[in-house]
């Protein structure tokens, strides 16, 4: 039996704030891309919230859109 990995890696999917810059600095390249759903582990479902997050926070500047 398999377990749910975004259980056992990352905290659930509901709990993203776009003001936790620390958490989303974790889910993106060294070129300020976001990785993907099979890099990160995540469900669809937590990997849109993680998307709407980060384009959240790169609109309040909060994130660079791109690295020099």
């Amino acid at each position: 039996m398999t377990e749910n990995k975004e259980q056992t890696i990352n905290p659930p999917a509901h709990h993203i704030d776009y003001k936790d810059i620390n958490r989303l600095r974790n889910h993106i390249n060294p070129h300020a891309r976001m990785m993907g759903r099979r890099r990160t582990g995540m469900t669809a479902k937590g990997q849109r919230n993680f998307a709407r997050a980060i384009k959240r926070a790169r609109f309040m500047a909060l994130l660079p859109y791109i690295q020099h």
